[in-house]
C-alpha cells in the first residue's frame, strides 16, 4: 500500500509533461490502462518482488495519472465554486474503508486471482469515464472575426507593408470566414485541394518530411526542457505550498495506520478498532464537503482556513496519547477527521491561489514529487519510533510536530504577496 500511495505523488512531474503533450483525457485513459493491466497482471504473480511491480508499481503510476488529470480538470471546469467540486470530487476517498471488508469477501468468493481479476475490471470502468474529461471552448459571437483581428494586430508594421494592405489582407480573411460558415469552400481551400497531389509527389516532399523532422525534434527539445524547469524554483509561493504539502503528507498517513494498532495496545476489542476507522472515514468526506462550501464563501482567504486546519490537526494528535479508553480515543477520532477533512478539501484551492501565473499541472507535478518523499518515509519513521519506545504515543507526537510546522509557511504568504508586488 505504501509503493502504491508513493507511486501517486512520485511520477508528478512526468505527469504533467504527459498532459501537456497529449491532453487530459488521453493521459487519464493510460493511467486506467495502467491500474487496469496492473491488477490483471497481478493475477498471474508467483513471487513478492513480481507483486511489488505489478500490484505496487504499475497501479500507483496510473493513479497518479488519474489524480493529477482530475485536479487540473477541476480547476479549469469551476471557477467560483472551485473548494466544493474539489471536496466532492475527492469526497469518496473517505468511503475507502468499505474496501477491506469488500475485498475480504471477493477474496473468499473467487480467491485472490479472481478478486484481482475483478478488480481490474472495475478499474476499466475509468475509461469511459475518462473520455468525459472534455475540454472547454468558450464560445463568444464574432470570435473568429475578434481573433483574426487580434492576430493580425499581433503582427505588427512588419507583418503588413503599408495599412491599405493590412485591411486588403483583413477583409479577404473575413470574406473566407464567411462562404466556411455558409458551407462553401474558401479559396485557400479549394487551392490546397488542387495542389494537394503536386504538392506531396513534388520535390516538396523531402521539404515536408524535413519540417516534420524539425517539428519532433522540437517537441522532445520542449519536453525536455519541461522536465527540468527551474522556473519554479524562484516562485517563493512554491516553497510556501510545497512545505506545507511535504510535512502535512508525512503526518497523515502515520495516525491512519496506527490508529487500530494502538487500540489492540490499549486492550480494545478488534470489532471495537474497526469502528473508530468507519467513523473517521465517514465525518472527513462530510467534513471535505462543508469545508469546501465554507471555503467558497470568500469570507477569508482560502489558505487561513487551510493554516487553521492544520494547526487544529497538529493539536489534536499531540493531545491523542492522553486518550486511554475508547470514549477517549473515538473523541480523537472524530475530531482529527474533522479537521483532516477540511484541509484536505482546500488543498487544490490553496494551490490555485498561490500558484498565480505558473500553470496548475506543473506546480502540483512538482509538489507531489517532494510530497512522495514524505508518502514513503512517514510510516517507516513511525514504525522505527514504537521499535524504539515499545509505544504509539511517539508515533502521534511526531505526527502532530509535522502538522505544526506545516503551517508555518502560511505566515510568510503576506511576506510574499508584498515581495511580488514590489517586484512588479
Amino acid at each position: 500500500m505504501g509503493m502504491d500511495d508513493c507511486g501517486s505523488f512520485f511520477p508528478g512531474p512526468l505527469v504533467a509533461i504527459i498532459c501537456d503533450i497529449l491532453g487530459e483525457k488521453t493521459t487519464s485513459i493510460l493511467g486506467a490502462f495502467l491500474v487496469t493491466g496492473g491488477y490483471l497482471i497481478s493475477s498471474w504473480a508467483t513471487s513478492i518482488p513480481f507483486l511489488c511491480v505489478t500490484m505496487g508499481l504499475l497501479p500507483g503510476l496510473g493513479s497518479a495519472f488519474l489524480y493529477q488529470v482530475a485536479a487540473v480538470v477541476t480547476t479549469k471546469y469551476f471557477k467560483k465554486r472551485l473548494a466544493l467540486s474539489t471536496a466532492i470530487a475527492r469526497s469518496g476517498m473517505g468511503l475507502t474503508f468499505l474496501l477491506a471488508p469488500f475485498t475480504k469477501f471477493l477474496i473468499d468468493l473467487y480467491d485472490w486471482t479472481g478478486a484481482l481479476i475483478l478488480f481490474g475490471a472495475i478499474a476499466l470502468n475509468l475509461v469511459p469515464s475518462s473520455m468525459l474529461l472534455r475540454p472547454i471552448h468558450i464560445k463568444t459571437e464574432n470570435s473568429g472575426i475578434k481573433d483574426k483581428g487580434s492576430s493580425l494586430s499581433a503582427r505588427g508594421p512588419e507583418a503588413c507593408a503599408t495599412e491599405t494592405h493590412c485591411d486588403e489582407t483583413e477583409e479577404s480573411t473575413i470574406k473566407d470566414s464567411t462562404t466556411q460558415k455558409a458551407g462553401l469552400p474558401s479559396k485557400n481551400l479549394i487551392i490546397s485541394q488542387n495542389q494537394s497531389e503536386e504538392f506531396y509527389n513534388g520535390p516538396n516532399r523531402n521539404r515536408l518530411l524535413l519540417k516534420s523532422n524539425e517539428e519532433s525534434d522540437k517537441v522532445i527539445s520542449w519536453s525536455c526542457k519541461q522536465l527540468f524547469d527551474i522556473s519554479l524554483f524562484r516562485n517563493p509561493f512554491f516553497y510556501i505550498f510545497t512545505w506545507s504539502f511535504l510535512l502535512s503528507q508525512l503526518a497523515y498517513f502515520i495516525p491512519t495506520f496506527h490508529l487500530v494498532a494502538r487500540a489492540k495496545t490499549l486492550g480494545i476489542d478488534i470489532m471495537d478498532a474497526s469502528y473508530l476507522v468507519s467513523v473517521a472515514g465517514i465525518l472527513e468526506t462530510v467534513s471535505q464537503i462543508i469545508s469546501g462550501w465554507v471555503a467558497d464563501q470568500n469570507w477569508i482567504k482560502k489558505y487561513h482556513y487551510h493554516k487553521s486546519y492544520l494547526i487544529l490537526c497538529g493539536i489534536t494528535n499531540l493531545l491523542a496519547p492522553l486518550a486511554t479508553t475508547f470514549p477517549l480515543l473515538m473523541t480523537y477520532t472524530i475530531c482529527f477527521a474533522i479537521f483532516a477533512g477540511g484541509y484536505l478539501a482546500l488543498i487544490l484551492p490553496v494551490l490555485v491561489d498561490l500558484c498565480r501565473n505558473s500553470t496548475v499541472n506543473r506546480f502540483l507535478g512538482l509538489a507531489s514529487f517532494f510530497a512522495g518523499m514524505a508518502v514513503l518515509s512517514g510510516p517507516p519513521i513511525a514504525g522505527w519510533l514504537y521499535d524504539y519506545t515499545q509505544t504509539y504515543n511517539g508515533s502521534f507526537y511526531f505526527s502532530g510536530i509535522c502538522y505544526l510546522l506545516s503551517s508555518v509557511s502560511f505566515f510568510f504568504v503576506p511576506l510574499a504577496e508584498r515581495r511580488k508586488n514590489s517586484l512588479t
